[in-house]
């Protein structure tokens, strides 16, 4: 028997969107970061560390046709008609000479098989010239700018040395949507000094944001991170979810978001090597179908507390 409606799941959407099946390819395009160079800060925001959510063959001295070749034919062996979107993931991917991006997403482009490109980015570095040319792309192409949002409360946005407030995220998000862009954004759930009721607050402003597509994150403690040396330091400053108490946070989350929004994905999985702390040993998949079991034994979906 059919499972009833818990959350619209990602696969369903790419589902609606691609008559075949169709795999993200996360690249490494060589671009920085306005947090990292000094525009905006410097060391970045104070849990990044880009190691843990790049593959090996996201190598800055590949190409970019190289990246996408060796992704390929890692997939292809298992799913020989699968295509692909290329996923400009690591550091901020609309932060160049507008021309030289240009050139980067229309290599990945030209590679065969690629049908279109998911961009992630920050929401002050999406200037109007590169929005007039992702409106055009979005006619000719599958398209998703996602932006790393991670909060809602410009205290913690200080706080974690993003370097934007939450304004330059509804004006970001709103300018690309009005482009008639797939617009996706991503939260972190469990930052210093957001507790559940703060986090509740959170998800009905970002229900209220027109997005397309929603990931969330647990926190997570990476090796060489400034803070992993805040926590270090102030341990009780923190809480860690185990994966039980997350599990609950984000169903009460999800249960705040409109049910059209599409949520990609609930945790994300560090390096075992880089990873200090919460290691729950479990794999997204088994996570996500705890969440699943949970949703469907306390008869929770997502919008159930859209007001």
């Amino acid at each position: 028997m059919e499972s009833p409606y818990l959350y619209t799941d990602f696969s369903s959407f790419l589902q609606c969107e691609f008559p075949f099946k169709v795999q993200k390819i996360s690249l490494n395009a060589g671009f920085s970061c306005p947090n990292r160079d000094g525009t905006k800060g410097w060391g970045g925001c104070t849990y990044c560390n880009n190691q843990t959510f790049n593959p090996e063959y996201c190598r800055t001295e590949r190409t970019i046709t190289q990246q996408l070749e060796e992704g390929k034919s890692f997939f292809a062996r298992k799913y020989p008609d699968m295509k692909y979107l290329a996923y400009f993931q690591a550091y901020t991917n609309t932060y160049d000479e507008v021309s030289n991006i240009i050139r980067k997403y229309e290599e990945a482009l030209s590679v065969p098989d690629v049908v279109g490109l998911v961009v992630g980015t920050r929401p002050d570095c999406i200037p109007v010239e590169l929005l007039d040319y992702l409106e055009e792309l979005n006619k000719r192409t599958f398209l998703l700018v996602e932006y790393g949002i991670e909060s809602t409360n410009d205290e913690t946005l200080k706080r974690i040395n993003r370097g934007h407030d939450f304004a330059a995220t509804v004006k970001a998000v709103h300018e690309t949507v009005e482009r008639g862009i797939r617009t996706g954004g991503h939260v972190i759930l469990g930052l210093p000094g957001e507790d559940h009721d703060e986090l509740m607050h959170q998800a009905h402003e970002i229900s209220n944001l027109p997005l397309t597509t929603l990931k969330l994150h647990q926190l997570q403690l990476i090796r060489g991170t400034r803070m992993a040396h805040e926590y270090e330091q102030n341990p009780d400053q923190f809480h860690l979810y185990s994966a039980e108490e997350y599990i609950r946070l984000a169903v009460d989350y999800v249960e705040r978001i409109r049910p059209d929004m599409v949520i990609e994905r609930f945790v994300s999985q560090s390096p075992k090597e880089l990873l200090i702390a919460p290691d729950w040993g479990l794999k997204n998949h088994e996570f996500t179908a705890k969440l699943k079991h949970y949703m469907q034994r306390t008869g929770a979906y997502q919008g159930r507390l859209v007001q």
